[in-house]
C-alpha cells in the first residue's frame, strides 16, 4: 500500500502575478539545501481520513496558523519518486509569514551520539512567484504549480 499525503497550496494574485506559499523543511538534513528542497505544506494521513481535513490539519501544524477559509481548488494527486501519493488543494488567501511557526520533532543529533535534539518541522515559510517556486519546490510537487495556473487562467 502506498503512503498518502495531503497538502494545501495557499496562493495570492492572478495571471502572471500569482504567488504561492511554500515551506522549507527543518532539521539538519535540509539545513544546507535550498533549490529543489521546498515543499507544499503537507503531511501523511490514513486511508479513512478525509484528504481535505488532513491538508488543513497539516497546514496548521507546519505553518502555525489555521488554514484559511475559502473556495478550494482540487489540484489532484501525483505519485512521487518514492511511491508516496500526494493530493493537493489550493485556496486563495494571504498570510503574514512573520506570524508563521512550526511544530517540532526530536532527532538523535549528531547520529549515534545519544543526544536527542529538537528541530522545527519547517524552518522557513515564504511567498514565491510561481516561476521561482518551480525552482525551489521538490521536483515531484512541481506539477501542482501547472495545475494551479491552469485554474487561474494563466
Amino acid at each position: 500500500m502506498p503512503r498518502h499525503s495531503a497538502g494545501l497550496l495557499l496562493y495570492r494574485g492572478a495571471g502572471a502575478a500569482v504567488e504561492v506559499l511554500i515551506v522549507h523543511p527543518g532539521g539538519p538534513f535540509w539545513a544546507r539545501k535550498d533549490d529543489g528542497a521546498w515543499s507544499i505544506p503537507k503531511g501523511e494521513y490514513t486511508g479513512d481520513e478525509d484528504p481535505w481535513a488532513a491538508a488543513r490539519r497539516e497546514f496548521a501544524e507546519e505553518v502555525g496558523v489555521p488554514a484559511p477559509d475559502g473556495a478550494r481548488l482540487d489540484l489532484g494527486s501525483v505519485t512521487q519518486a518514492g511511491g508516496k501519493v500526494v493530493t493537493v488543494f489550493a485556496v486563495a488567501g494571504d498570510l503574514d509569514v512573520q506570524a508563521a511557526y512550526s511544530n517540532t520533532f526530536e532527532l538523535e543529533w549528531p547520529p549515534r551520539s545519544g543526544t536527542m535534539r529538537e528541530f522545527p518541522e519547517v524552518d522557513r515559510v515564504e511567498w514565491f512567484a510561481v516561476e521561482q517556486a518551480r525552482v525551489k519546490l521538490l521536483a515531484g510537487q512541481r506539477p501542482f504549480l501547472d495545475r494551479l495556473l491552469a485554474h487561474s487562467g494563466r
